[in-house]
């Protein structure tokens, strides 16, 4: 059985970028399924309070799940860069070296998140008829965040060697298991929360040793022998380099999406759970925009690498034009089908009325948050991972302020949570165009030779 990786400093543009992207974009979306299957059993088999408490922890879960992440992240630049400049030796070293590191940051950041859980839900001022669930929810998250992030190691490692397709095939099958344990633990054994988490933690742990197990016996570059094992520290400083930008850029989004949830949760399990619907469905809906700022990226790492960089621009021009596409029919979507989606999660109608509402609102700055994406995609490829945490910070500054605005001083209520998410987007979208446009587009390099692998 041959390998699935992709050289795409050579062929069309467009082609590389589609291809790599469909496989990972079915991949996310059976990762999301994890979320929308706890929400979706938990909504309607244990009620709405407990549908409340797992949408309260999602922001805590994704602080503790990005700040690792950002770490592979990082290391799949370099992966990337090492392989179009056909430098075998030093993409298994940078494999391996980001192994080590993943290894370490996770069990870190658990145990952490574990002793920490009930505060951080605190500081939220989470409702107490939900506390203890959402805090006992945390606690396992973090029991199972070893198992998430080796996942999202393997995966990043792959894609940076242009296979994309490998990781879904496993994803799929972890997907299935999660909703069978899901119905069993939730349904049938009456576990309540406690089972949905349980259920995603053995889903994970399934995703990533079967993962792991296929890359070591199928790609070659995983083929490690006892001379490969090797910490090399000047690799390390790489991956830190550009991986810690970037956990800090998922960070702080994360720490932005804790203080509108803070504010969500003053208005009520109502409100709370028509936001916990309305963000599982955009989760799905950042998906493609996710997997096509992967695709880019991986597609502008390689040829940074082997120094193509007219194929990197237009690596760009192709991404925004796949991106408005996908915008075109997600946005016509929202708003014809906004509501029956929501249904899915919850049967009380005022929750739906007010979940689709929130979905027409949001779903018109889609052209921003696909912009935000596909910058975010050339930038982390040519190994500007420092902007992301410029571009994060303003995330964050306009989470801390625009909701604050609208749903208190301009007296729009609940719903002004909905429309300061959308216009952080625009904000955050124009920040991120602004700074390509005025560098790399207009064929100024601002990225010195120790961005490129040396």
């Amino acid at each position: 059985m041959k390998n699935n990786n992709t050289d795409m400093t050579v062929g069309n543009p467009i082609r590389h970028i589609i291809l790599f992207a469909l496989p990972a974009l079915i991949g996310n979306i059976f990762q999301q399924v994890y979320n929308l299957a706890d929400s979706v059993i938990v909504g309607r088999f244990v009620g709405a309070d407990a549908l409340a408490a797992v949408g309260a922890t999602s922001s805590i879960t994704f602080l503790f799940f990005a700040l690792c992440n950002g770490i592979g992240s990082g290391g799949g630049i370099i992966v990337s860069q090492f392989y179009g400049a056909h430098d075998d030796e030093n993409v298994k070293k940078s494999i391996v070296t980001t192994g080590i590191i993943m290894l370490i940051v996770p069990v870190l950041f658990g145990l952490i998140g574990f002793i920490s859980a009930e505060s951080f839900m605190r500081l939220l001022s989470t409702p107490e008829v939900i506390l203890h669930d959402a805090t006992s929810y945390i606690r396992y998250m973090c029991v199972g965040l070893l198992f998430v992030s080796l996942y999202n190691y393997i995966t990043s490692m792959l894609r940076a060697l242009g296979d994309s397709k490998s990781p879904l095939y496993f994803l799929i099958l972890s997907a299935v298991i999660n909703v069978f344990l899901d119905i069993l633990l939730v349904y049938n054994f009456k576990m309540g929360i406690r089972g949905a988490a349980i259920a995603t933690i053995l889903s994970q742990f399934i995703a990533a040793a079967s993962c792991g197990i296929y890359a070591y016996k199928i790609n070659p570059f995983f083929k490690l022998k006892k001379d490969d094992i090797e910490f090399v520290p000047d690799l390390a400083k790489k991956v830190i380099r550009l991986g810690v930008p970037l956990s800090l850029q998922f960070g702080l989004i994360a720490i932005s999406a804790m203080a509108v949830q803070r504010i969500v949760n003053d208005y009520g399990t109502v409100v709370v759970a028509a936001f916990t619907a309305t963000n599982r469905i955009e989760q799905l809906i950042h998906q493609p925009y996710t997997t096509l700022s992967a695709s880019i990226a991986t597609f502008c790492g390689q040829n940074y690498g082997a120094k193509k960089l007219d194929r990197v621009r237009d690596g760009y021009r192709k991404g925004l034009l796949i991106m408005v596409c996908i915008t075109v029919v997600m946005v016509i979507s929202m708003q014809l089908f906004g509501g029956a989606i929501t249904s899915l999660f919850v049967s009380d109608s005022e929750i739906i009325e007010l979940g689709a509402r929130g979905l027409r609102i949001t779903s018109i700055f889609y052209i921003a948050l696909g912009m935000i994406y596909v910058v975010r995609g050339v930038l982390n490829g040519l190994g500007d991972a420092f902007f992301a945490l410029f571009n994060g910070i303003v995330e964050v500054v306009g989470r801390f302020t625009i909701p604050i605005l609208f749903t208190h001083y301009l007296g729009m209520g609940a719903i002004g949570i909905w429309v300061s998410s959308g216009v952080v987007w625009f904000l955050s979208g124009s920040t991120a165009w602004l700074r390509l446009l005025t560098s790399f587009l207009l064929k100024k390099n601002p990225y010195s030779s120790t961005s490129r692998p040396s």
